[in-house]
């Protein structure tokens, strides 16, 4: 549960930073990170369970880093503290990607 905790906290932070460094995404607020965070991680893995492991960003692929960005754009639908345009979703996914790849956001 604490992992779980630790993960969704910092994955909250990442999309902060990416709100700040990226035009076309923005989210409002640490809770409002948070909560889309947590929709994020629900989205990829309804994804994840209908079209399967080889789907998901952690594969590297471009279908990965495409089902991404959907995700990211969906989202906003969902929550609404977070506002996404279609290349602000495929910039901060790009961007996620490269934090993800030196700073993990689930712990392994």
């Amino acid at each position: 549960m604490l992992k779980a905790i630790i993960r969704f906290v910092v994955s909250a932070i990442v999309l902060m930073i990416v709100g700040y460094l990226v035009p076309g995404f923005s989210v409002a607020g640490f809770w409002g990170a948070l909560i889309s965070a947590i929709v994020i991680a629900l989205l990829g893995y309804i994804v994840e369970a209908l079209l399967g492991k080889n789907i998901s960003p952690r594969s590297r692929g471009i279908v990965g880093f495409v089902v991404a960005a959907i995700v990211i754009y969906v989202s906003q639908f969902i929550v609404p503290t977070i506002h996404a345009t279609i290349l602000g979703s495929i910039i901060a996914a790009f961007v996620i990607g490269l934090v993800d790849a030196f700073i993990p956001t689930e712990l392994r």
